[in-house]
């Protein structure tokens, strides 16, 4: 049985994500800053799901976090930083700025090595950033830079690693997420040549790509419905 560990699996993207790899027929492991929402998440799609509380602001509890683990084919980073609002400069706030930096880089780095012993001979890890990266906006200095860091963490560590799999996902704006839903004309359509937001099932199905295919190392892959190219 393929057994998948996603941090941050009950947020939009991770919970989808979750939903899918259990309906395939995985052992899922899903990961929420809150015991009860993971194991809530956990129950709710049932199969052979199991849920953790994980807290990546927190580092040096992750190893605690994720004892007794068994092996693991395929993890999942999707936790989004605690704060992705805008940062500027005029007004920079150090401890926002520190706490999301913690989270996409140092706490994904520490999972990572916690899991790494591990990993099954083919395992894959699927790494979750942001379109931030390439589209930056006025107060997305930190955001911006912790999604180019997931640029360069995974291809430090597809040599580390190797020959485990590493792949950057940078996200667009995803409509029918939890933070999008509720704006439907959102001002990201207009820039978009699809002439629509990505979805859910989109990512997931991005994300399964990495996981699954067997060629691909050390990737970006952007599922922005094109709007680099706007």
């Amino acid at each position: 049985m393929t057994s998948t560990v996603i941090v941050g699996g009950t947020g939009s993207l991770g919970l989808g994500i979750a939903r899918n790899r259990a309906t395939l027929g995985d052992h899922v492991v899903l990961t929420s800053r809150s015991a009860d929402r993971a194991e809530k998440a956990a129950r709710d799609i049932g199969g052979d799901t199991h849920g953790r509380a994980l807290d990546l602001s927190d580092p040096h509890s992750i190893e605690g976090a994720l004892s007794g683990l068994g092996p693991v084919d395929h993890l999942v980073l999707a936790t989004a930083a605690n704060d992705t609002s805008r940062n500027t400069l005029a007004e920079f706030n150090v401890d926002a700025a520190a706490d999301s930096v913690t989270v996409k880089l140092i706490g994904f780095t520490e999972t990572i090595r916690v899991v790494r012993e591990r990993f099954t001979p083919s395992a894959s890890i699927v790494v979750f950033g942001g379109l931030a990266r390439n589209r930056p906006y006025p107060g997305s200095t930190m955001v911006t830079t912790f999604n180019a860091g997931v640029s360069g963490l995974v291809r430090t560590l597809a040599l580390e690693l190797a020959p485990i799999r590493i792949n950057a996902l940078h996200p667009g704006v995803v409509g029918d997420s939890s933070r999008w839903r509720d704006q439907p004309d959102h001002p990201a359509i207009a820039r978009t040549p699809l002439g629509r937001l990505v979805t859910i099932a989109e990512i997931v199905d991005a994300t399964d790509f990495l996981l699954t295919n067997t060629g691909v190392c050390a990737i970006d892959l952007m599922i922005d419905g094109g709007m680099r190219a706007s």
